[in-house]
């Protein structure tokens, strides 16, 4: 329904959100989202063209909400990032459709038309406020992670080893 690159803007809109005002940067906010860091900083500076982000450089910087999370639909953020197609020409070219879409297209235009209605009137305010006896995708245990997660990934834990411990090594290149 949305892409992916949407999701994850709406997973860092929602990271800032809960930090009123502290900046927080790249890879604070990849940590708390699980969304990859690079791919995030691009994310991020889309937001940021679009105004839903302020991005402050210098020892102390990072990214904050450029303005209130109430403020900020999650339309705001998925048109910012990956706009929804809407439909207003025939895509195949069919002169006979010219003027008005062909049932399927007009269908699947009013689908669109829909979803942006629905994601108009939630805010980033409202999604956060919303618990639902989840946690919300940035909360932490101090450590910047789910607690449910080991910090590793659970990739090793009592009884396994990782590769360092093995003494693999976990390099690309041969020594």
């Amino acid at each position: 329904m949305i892409s992916q690159t949407a999701e994850y803007a709406l997973r860092a809109m929602l990271c800032l959100a809960a930090r009123t005002g502290v900046a927080s940067g790249t890879s604070a906010i990849a940590e708390s989202t699980r969304v990859p860091a690079g791919y995030l900083s691009k994310v991020l500076q889309a937001l940021a063209r679009r105004g839903l982000v302020i991005s402050t450089s210098g020892r102390h910087g990072g990214f904050r909400l450029a303005r209130s999370a109430t403020e900020v639909s999650v339309l705001d953020v998925i048109q910012a990032v990956a706009p929804f197609g809407r439909i207003h020409k025939c895509p195949l070219g069919i002169g006979s459709h010219d003027g008005q879409l062909c049932p399927l297209h007009r269908r699947l235009d009013e689908a669109m038309e829909s979803f942006e209605k629905a994601f108009a009137v939630v805010t980033i305010a409202e999604l956060l406020q919303e618990g639902h006896g989840s946690l919300s995708l940035c909360e932490s245990s101090g450590g910047g992670h789910d607690p449910t997660v080991p910090a590793n990934g659970g990739l090793a834990g009592p009884g396994r080893k990782g590769p360092k411990e093995r003494g693999q090594r976990t390099g690309r290149y041969p020594r």
